[in-house]
């Protein structure tokens, strides 16, 4: 190469910057070739650059007659191709002939976009090795854009302990590195009891954030909003949308749809709706939100009426809107309409079937009490069917009191999921429905055999602007005498308005007394005790569960609403309940 380097507003460089086509390009190209442009650094990764928007092969043929690339030629080739799908392997190629070489090693402007390949499939395994070359070439530590793009990398791959660590490591964290922490909790929470700890982990981030002057964008937003869903936090949720208007940030559909959804999880329905309506420009994504919204409330018409309306627009539904429609028909029992939708997916919208819609498929029709209709999907669908599907039908067989497809049921789930205590819970609740008590010990056995304990029920609820947790049999509570004491009253007003406790559920081998004790001190039991003491007399108490409402809090919650006169919307693993004048919006179909 040849120095000085001209500058950048040189008349062809210009030039080479409107190149749109490959014929006006390689007339630009021989111009620099005779005019001793092209033996400049500068130009010649100018040229490198353009022409692999334009045609790659073409810019191949220039680099490889290159005679001796310097490193920062190859990282502008690396770089453009790595942003490519289709040619992120020669970008890696490239790479592997950088290592090769007996002079060059790679730099800081190396690594980023390669990592950046490395977020998606198939590339994914490469990150590792990749991380290793880091700490060996850019000892003693990577500048700040080579740990965010690790950052990156690893939020991507749902490695959020590696996430944290490289995030702890950044002295002053930029937006594009807070963005890929936070984003790293909310997408990649494991169990239902993890999904609280991590979002609660987003809400703390933020703060930080906020803390640490960064100033948030919409990326930031769509995380913390997504959180605040999660959590069902409606009071933190409505201050991130209050943010987004306060501080003109893009309402685009991305930032609209985690609104929707985060109103529809934290159960203002009403509300979603209404800024779905407001919403200039619908997408596929948003409409999933708010049939989605439709259908773990419980108003499966309105979610098939809004899909019928939604491919009426002429948008096409992708496999997670027939999902969401699916289920939206399954907790009002409209089978027919469901099926409709399912046998329409390949034949109408050329959608093939994966195992998620054989699973609502198998739950629309077990609830219904079609169980052997649902067992021969599970028996001959085309796949291998996995833990989620049997303990549908389990769960289907409960309710009806079909004890044999429940037995066949927890036989493959024992197999797939020998740890997994929801799957013993069931079927012993439904030996103990029907007084097979010898059997209830049965399955107590082989819990113990298979070292499973039961998950402990936890109930979230949100008393001005605060979350409080509470957990089966909990007194952690700085408040817990005086919800103890809520607790015994609400007991005794119960057994005077003629609730009888239905103690069947209930595990443990004790006294008829005792059960009744326990059901006393489930988690959302506790947190509404806790919510008629703290809250206002005529807000709604509004609680997350972490796993299914019980028959005998779903009884006694209906009863507490009349009661107490107070609106109780409790969201469970599954659905909405909302429990208003001693009635369930569910109409105990759930």
């Amino acid at each position: 190469m040849r120095g000085p380097n001209p500058s950048s507003n040189h008349p062809t460089l210009l030039l080479l910057e409107k190149c749109k086509t490959l014929r006006i390009l390689k007339k630009v190209h021989a111009h620099m070739i005779t005019t001793g442009l092209i033996l400049h650094t500068y130009p010649l990764g100018r040229i490198l650059l353009i022409s692999s928007t334009i045609a790659f092969t073409h810019a191949l043929s220039i680099f490889n007659h290159i005679p001796n690339p310097t490193i920062f030629l190859y990282n502008t080739l690396i770089s453009s191709l790595a942003n490519h799908k289709s040619h992120t392997h020669i970008a890696f190629s490239l790479y592997s002939r950088v290592l090769t070489h007996t002079t060059l090693n790679p730099n800081s402007f190396t690594f980023p976009s390669l990592f950046k390949a490395c977020g998606s499939q198939p590339w994914r395994r490469h990150g590792g090795a990749l991380h290793t070359h880091v700490l060996k070439f850019l000892e003693p530590s990577p500048d700040p854009f080579v740990q965010a793009a690790l950052l990156n990398y690893y939020a991507k791959c749902g490695k959020v302990g590696a996430c944290r660590y490289l995030f702890n490591q950044l002295r002053n964290p930029d937006l594009a590195s807070w963005n890929s922490i936070l984003s790293a909790y909310v997408h990649n929470s494991g169990d239902v009891c993890e999904d609280v700890s991590l979002s609660l982990e987003v809400l703390s981030l933020f703060i930080r954030m906020q803390k640490s002057l960064v100033k948030a964008n919409e990326v930031t937003l769509v995380a913390l909003i997504s959180a605040c869903a999660e959590l069902g936090a409606l009071s933190q949720g409505a201050w991130a949308h209050v943010y987004v208007l306060k501080h003109n940030l893009k309402l685009n559909h991305i930032l609209g749809t985690a609104l929707i959804d985060m109103y529809s999880k934290c159960g203002c329905l009403d509300l979603a709706y209404q800024l779905f309506d407001q919403m200039p420009h619908r997408d596929t994504l948003c409409y999933n939100a708010m049939i989605g919204g439709f259908a773990i409330h419980g108003c499966g018409h309105q979610a098939l009426d809004l899909f019928k309306k939604m491919t009426l627009q002429g948008l096409a539904p992708d496999d997670v809107t027939l999902i969401v429609t699916m289920c939206g028909c399954s907790h009002v029992g409209l089978v027919d309409e469901g099926c409709e939708v399912f046998d329409s997916m390949k034949e109408v919208y050329g959608i093939e079937r994966k195992l998620e819609h054989y699973g609502c498929l198998v739950d629309l029709l077990g609830r219904a009490g079609r169980l052997r209709e649902a067992e021969e999907r599970v028996l001959n669908m085309p796949m291998k069917p996995n833990a989620v599907l049997w303990r549908s039908l389990l769960g289907s067989a409960r309710v009806h009191g079909n004890l044999e497809i429940g037995e066949v049921s927890i036989k493959h789930l024992i197999q797939l999921e020998p740890e997994t205590s929801g799957n013993y819970v069931l079927l012993s609740n439904m030996y103990a429905s029907v007084n097979r008590w010898d059997d209830v010990k049965r399955v107590r056995k082989l819990m113990k055999d298979h070292g499973v304990n039961k998950l402990p029920g936890s109930s979230l609820v949100e008393i001005g602007g605060a979350l409080h947790e509470f957990l089966t049999g909990d007194k952690a509570h700085p408040c817990s005498k005086e919800i103890y004491l809520k607790l015994e009253e609400m007991s005794k007003r119960l057994h005077e308005n003629g609730h009888k406790p239905s103690t069947l559920e209930v595990l443990f081998d004790i006294e008829e007394e005792e059960k009744e004790d326990a059901l006393s001190y489930h988690s959302e039991r506790l947190a509404i005790a806790f919510a008629l003491i703290a809250s206002h007399p005529c807000a709604p108490i509004r609680i997350t569960k972490n796993l299914r409402v019980c028959c005998d809090c779903h009884t006694s919650s209906k009863l507490i609403s009349k009661i107490y006169e107070r609106e109780i919307i409790v969201r469970d693993r599954n659905r909405f309940h909302h429990f208003k004048e001693g009635a369930c919006s569910c109409s105990d179909y759930w």
